[in-house]
């Protein structure tokens, strides 16, 4: 399978502290691809590195054969990356439209991005119906479908998810991970960082475990779901 990001031997320093130790993963065309471990593993300093928030200290990013540690961090958008950020980064006191319309700045064809504007509609219906009310206003799973569809407006080739449940409640959390899985089903590969690892593994293919800025292990998604060491640790049983 053809790989979309190769990341290798990724090291990032907050001051004297190391984040990541020298990391290396693989995420393929078309796949589902989930980081899990605990708070401060370094799961979102990952992907902040990946799309250029953050710069890596040594390693390699390789997306689409281009090294992004070269590229400035404006230009990965327009490289079919797109990111949605843990806790939501809505633009609360704009519309749900403006908001939208933010996600496809680097789209030059109206018309293309108006049949974007159409098809993320018919995905997120509930955005149509608030579509001229405050961004801010919005509960915070409608809120998560309005970062998910900021990001899906650019057209990426790839998206980056940061916690996409984070303190939605149950009924939420399904509908989030589902339309994961409708979004993939169409195309756009994910990687998806979560710390419901439960529901990541159960819809991922492959997966990474982080401790501490370090990968322990990886495999199939469905075989971690069943080791016993990651129930342990990470599912509670």
């Amino acid at each position: 399978m053809e790989s979309i990001l190769e990341v290798k031997d990724l090291s990032v320093y907050y001051g004297v502290i190391q984040a990541l130790k020298g990391i290396s993963f693989h995420v393929d065309k078309g796949e589902i691809v989930a980081l899990i471990g605990a708070n401060g593993a370094g799961k979102t300093t990952t992907l902040h590195t990946l799309s250029g928030l953050i710069q890596a200290n040594a390693g390699e990013i390789n997306y689409n054969g281009i090294n992004l540690r070269k590229t400035p961090n404006h230009k990965i958008v327009g490289m079919g990356m797109a990111q949605v950020p843990e806790g939501r980064r809505v633009f609360a006191e704009m519309t749900v439209l403006q908001n939208l319309k933010m996600g496809a700045f680097t789209r030059s064809s109206k018309a293309e991005m108006e049949e974007t504007l159409a098809s993320i509609y018919k995905r997120f219906p509930r955005l149509e119906e608030r579509k001229n009310q405050l961004a801010g206003t919005l509960s915070g799973g409608e809120q998560q479908m309005l970062a998910m569809g900021r990001a899906l407006m650019s057209h990426p080739d790839i998206i980056l998810m940061d916690e996409p449940s984070m303190g939605l409640s149950p009924i939420f959390v399904n509908e989030i991970f589902n339309i994961i899985e409708d979004v993939n089903k169409d195309g756009v590969t994910v990687l998806l960082v979560e710390q419901n690892a439960k529901k990541a593994l159960s819809i991922a293919n492959r997966a990474y475990v982080l401790e501490t800025g370090t990968i322990v292990k990886e495999g199939d998604a469905k075989e971690l779901l069943n080791d016993e060491s990651i129930k342990k640790a990470y599912l509670g049983e």
